[in-house]
This record gives structure tokens, sequence and C-alpha cells, in this order.
């Protein structure tokens, strides 16, 4: 059962990483009119849109890991000390960190991709955006390379 919620929790943290790359990206560049190429078709997708999919995934992927976390600390934790890779125990703990930080910022994120502020918010918007994404893909990252060191389960 925690294989199958583990594999769920990375299915999650995939199609949250590509929502929030993808309003990232279109934030960044804004598209030019009149093109067709695939960057700007890339660009010119509704941000807005990408928001409540963003704060749903964000909460149910961070559920899940919190579900998943009595098992890391008894199967994998434990022999992370015993084989003295202190570094991968501390990458955890500063992913544990940042994914409550993230937590703690997505209602500002939620507040600031409302339709009535958006056209008065746009560089706190990019900046919010930006450290969400930012957290998102250091959590997804730390995470897989842990669990290909000793996943749950193993």
């Amino acid at each position: 059962m925690t294989v199958f919620l583990l594999i769920l929790h990375g299915l999650m943290a995939v199609a949250l990483l590509g929502a929030l790359t993808h309003q990232t990206i279109a934030l960044m560049r804004r598209a030019a009119v009149g093109k067709s190429t695939f960057l700007d078709r890339y660009m010119s997708v509704g941000q807005p849109g990408f928001t409540r999919a963003v704060v749903v995934l964000y909460v149910l992927s961070l559920a899940l890991g919190a579900i998943i976390y009595p098992t890391y600390r008894l199967d994998v934790r434990i022999p992370f000390e015993e084989m003295g890779l202190l570094w991968a125990i501390g990458m955890f703990e500063i992913k544990e960190h940042l994914g409550g930080v993230g937590l703690g910022i997505l209602p500002l994120y939620a507040v600031l991709w409302r339709a009535e502020n958006f056209s008065t918010h746009g560089r706190a918007r990019i900046v919010v955006t930006s450290l969400l994404a930012g957290i998102v893909w250091l959590d997804f990252i730390v995470g897989h390379v842990l669990n290909n060191i000793r996943g749950v389960g193993t």
C-alpha cells in the first residue's frame, strides 16, 4: 500500500510540476501577438486557469507525503543513518521545511491569481509563483534522488 501511495504522490508531483512550470514560464514571457511558434502558443495559455489545479495538487501531494512519512522515518531514515548518509537526511529535512514554506505561501499565491488582483499585482505574482515553482522543483528532485538511493518499501 505504501508503494502505491508513493507512486500516486510522485504522479501528483509531476502534474504539479507541469502546471507550475507552465504558469511560471508563461508569466516570465508574454506571448507575442500574431506569432504561431510552439513557444508562443505555450505562452498564450490562460495562466489563471492553473491556480486551482496547483493549489489542489499541492495540498494533495503534501497530504500523501504526510501519510507516507512514518514509513520513511522507519524504513529509510534509519538505514541512511546506518550508512552514514547524513547529507541525504539533511536534504530530506530541507525538503520538508520547504514544503511547509510552500504550504504557507499557497494562500498568497491563490489570492494573487484572483481575477480582481490580476491587473495590479504583476511583480508579486511573478515572485510568489516563481518561488513556489522553485520549491516544488527542489522537493521533487530531492525526493526522487533519495528514493533512488533507498526507496520506501525496499
